[in-house]
């Protein structure tokens, strides 16, 4: 039952937002007493925590698919940033931006964790990126990581409409990647951009 109670609630959390979503909503919607939902969670606050950590696994197991796939540097950004369009383009409000506003330690616990995440995974995708020379050898990695990130939850701290979160991180990865590339990365990014444009 914990399970299912998370599972609908995490998924009421994403299309509603954090704050408009009440025990009672979720109870009325899974047909239960509010007091089922109490047996398991002491309150709303614990129902996020761990629904948010369940968005977080869902998506690092998801991106880990998309990285073993091998595709070159570029287009693995490209296929991972069309999986958060996908996962999250049901949503009116950005989901990081209801977090910080509403529940700011909850926030704070999970950006600690997303910081530690992406930059490893920026860091393999640079690496990977300079080994397939579309990238420039000469960058300095550590820079690029923290520039991107800074750009991806800025954008997502400050951006209340999802959609608008998702254009901007596309525009966000665009500049990323001219950053970075060499002649050869760039014909590999129009091909993408080209792709994204016409899905």
């Amino acid at each position: 039952m914990k399970d299912k109670i998370i599972a609908k609630a995490t998924d009421m959390f994403l299309k509603l937002g954090f704050k408009s979503v009440t025990m009672d909503d979720i109870a009325c919607e899974m047909c239960i007493s509010k007091k089922t939902i109490y047996k398991f969670f002491s309150n709303k606050e614990a129902l996020i925590e761990e629904a948010t950590e369940i968005v977080h696994e869902k998506i690092h197991t998801v991106i880990d698919e998309i990285i073993e796939k091998d595709f070159n540097a570029i287009q693995e950004n490209f296929e991972i940033r069309r999986l958060f369009k996908e996962m999250f383009q049901n949503a009116d409000t950005s989901p990081v931006y209801q977090l910080k506003k509403h529940y700011p330690e909850i926030y704070g616990k999970l950006l600690e964790n997303e910081i530690q995440d992406c930059s490893e995974m920026f860091g393999k995708n640079i690496r990977k990126g300079i080994a397939q020379e579309l990238y420039r050898s000469e960058i300095n990695i550590e820079s690029y990581i923290q520039f991107y990130y800074t750009l991806i939850f800025s954008i997502n701290e400050n951006t209340q409409l999802e959609s608008e979160a998702l254009k901007l991180e596309m525009e966000a990865l665009e500049y990323h990647t001219r950053a970075m590339a060499t002649p050869k990365g760039i014909i590999e990014l129009e091909k993408q951009l080209l792709n994204h444009k016409s899905e």
